[in-house]
């Protein structure tokens, strides 16, 4: 194993940065700050660490113009999106900061003659990101933030390809004047995240990832009683009804699957539609779909950039060809998008139809440009194939009538249920998921609660 952390841009495969992994003695060392700078800052008042996380919001969103460059090289994000992720940062913030005062406040039974009682909520202690490259500054921001206002300490291993998204996060804190030790930004090997995660020393891990990442992260933590935060697959659906409106689904669907080049957790992976609106709204699909410009991500005409590694292309058009040699019909020909080089990041879109559950594109987390269509006769047909599945982070229902979106959302296994909408977190809802997408919850007053603990108080004041 190499001792350095590289990222290899996928725009050309070039190094484009490369960071020295941290040994065991600077491991020790900075679980150690950590731990001695938590003691001090917990005790610094509720609204002094917000006023501090507030400055560092404003330093990260002053670097806005150079993170969309970095971004496109790291993990290959079209520029003109760049920007994006870091109001979409600043709106999780602003919200979780927004939220912390009474998400924090103490809890106070009815009054009981002769006694003071009351629930504190208490900092855990050392709070473990450890965080994703596809959404590195959103992910990474749903526990950072949130977990510092309540008086932890952090400590991030971000992604090897985006390494200098936690430079970016160190940079923010300390222009914003965080106490040393507070927040740490480490560059880990695989070994060494998890011996952090099964000794015992932080008290809380908040990771995003794969479901076999998920699982290493249970095998490490495994008696140490660390609390485990796990966001892990997704293969999302959306039901499309006949009274949705189409141009709205299609424009809305389109974009939910294929922005970010399809790497998202809670990206559209898996159509159902009313066979009233089956064939239009594929037209429609397909057409919208050709539009996409793909390219190198600092081109500003580039709507649709690479993969974020080159080596994610293959399995995903081994899972297309599969789909297609057991019936499948694949709507975007080769002579729709540019040529590219097979051994390249850059992989272009594609839309399947006659696709059943027997085939793995259906079923299995595709995490790439590629969705499939299924026609369904019934809403009973539709809620039996959206819950036909190991993941269950999010389900979109396009539909004009309110009450049949609440009735079908409450018999769909996921964690959010979304209506006319797909592919966004809202900061003020909790952001959760069933199955093999994992446990725990991050963003809303709920998402405070994972990051401390309750306090009893009890006195007698007569005796």
């Amino acid at each position: 194993m190499t001792n350095c952390a590289k990222c290899i841009s996928p725009i050309d495969g070039s190094l484009y940065a490369e960071r020295p992994f941290l040994n065991e003695p600077q491991i020790a060392a900075a679980i150690e700050s950590a731990r001695q700078a938590q003691r001090h800052w917990q005790m610094v008042s509720l609204p002094k660490r917000i006023e501090v996380c507030q400055q560092a919001v404003n330093a990260m969103m002053s670097m806005k113009d150079q993170i969309a460059i970095e971004l496109a090289w790291q993990m290959g994000r079209p520029i003109r999106y760049g920007g994006g992720e870091l109001n979409g940062f600043q709106e999780r913030s602003v919200a979780m900061l927004e939220l912390a005062e009474s998400a924090l406040a103490p809890v106070v039974p009815p009054e009981k003659p002769g006694f003071v009682r009351y629930i504190q909520r208490e900092p855990l202690g050392l709070v473990f990101t450890i965080a994703p490259w596809n959404y590195p500054f959103l992910t990474a921001v749903n526990s950072i933030l949130p977990a510092l206002v309540a008086g932890n300490s952090v400590l991030l291993k971000h992604a090897q390809q985006t390494m200098l998204v936690g430079e970016r996060f160190a940079q923010a804190f300390q222009q914003a004047g965080l106490p040393d030790g507070v927040f740490q930004n480490l560059v880990l090997d695989h070994p060494s995240t998890e011996r952090i995660v099964a000794s015992g020393a932080v008290q809380h891990v908040c990771f995003t990832g794969s479901v076999a990442g998920g699982r290493h992260m249970e095998k490490a933590a495994a008696g140490t009683f660390a609390t485990l935060g796990l966001e892990l697959g997704g293969k999302d659906p959306a039901y499309v009804r006949s009274d949705a409106n189409l141009s709205h689904a299609v424009e809305s669907l389109v974009d939910g699957a294929f922005f970010n080049s399809g790497q998202s957790c809670c990206g559209i992976e898996r159509i159902y539609v009313d066979q009233d609106l089956f064939e239009p709204f594929v037209q429609q699909f397909v057409e919208l779909t050709k539009q996409y410009q793909l390219g190198n991500p600092l081109d500003t005409e580039t709507t649709l950039g690479p993969l974020a590694k080159a080596s994610a292309v293959a399995p995903i058009r081994q899972q297309v060809a599969s789909a297609v040699a057991a019936g499948a019909t694949a709507h975007i020909a080769p002579s729709d998008f540019p040529a590219f080089e097979s051994d390249s990041a850059y992989l272009a879109p594609q839309v399947l139809t006659n696709v059943t559950h027997k085939m793995e594109v259906m079923t299995e987390e595709t995490f790439g440009p590629v969705v499939g269509i299924m026609s369904v006769h019934s809403e009973d047909d539709a809620i039996q194939l959206m819950n036909d599945s190991v993941y269950g982070l999010t389900a979109s229902i396009w539909t004009a009538d309110v009450d049949a979106a609440t009735r079908i959302g409450q018999r769909l296994e996921t964690g959010t249920v979304f209506m006319n909408r797909a592919d966004y977190l809202d900061p003020y809802l909790a952001w959760t998921g069933v199955k093999q997408t994992g446990h725990g919850c991050t963003l809303s007053r709920i998402g405070y609660e994972s990051l401390t603990r309750p306090k009893s108080f009890h006195f007698r004041t007569s005796v």
